[in-house]
């Protein structure tokens, strides 16, 4: 599993008013972190991540798919 960055962005930009902070403490990880995978100065395959998305995904009726692209 890896992170789709473009749809997270747009996920951020659409639901969180742009604020990578409040997206980062709302999946449960650092948001220094977060913005390292965003910017795409850390891998973007981080478990911690992924699975954040995906309850995100779950509690909202989003899916999951459109931002974590599965092997």
């Amino acid at each position: 599993m890896k992170l789709n960055i473009e749809t997270v962005l747009e996920l951020i930009r659409e639901k969180f008013r742009n604020n990578k902070t409040f997206f980062a403490e709302t999946i449960g990880v650092d948001s220094s972190y977060m913005n390292s995978v965003l910017n795409k100065k850390a891998i973007s395959h981080s478990p911690k991540i992924c699975n954040g998305i995906m309850k995100y995904c779950q509690d909202n009726n989003l899916d999951y798919r459109k931002y974590i692209i599965l092997p």
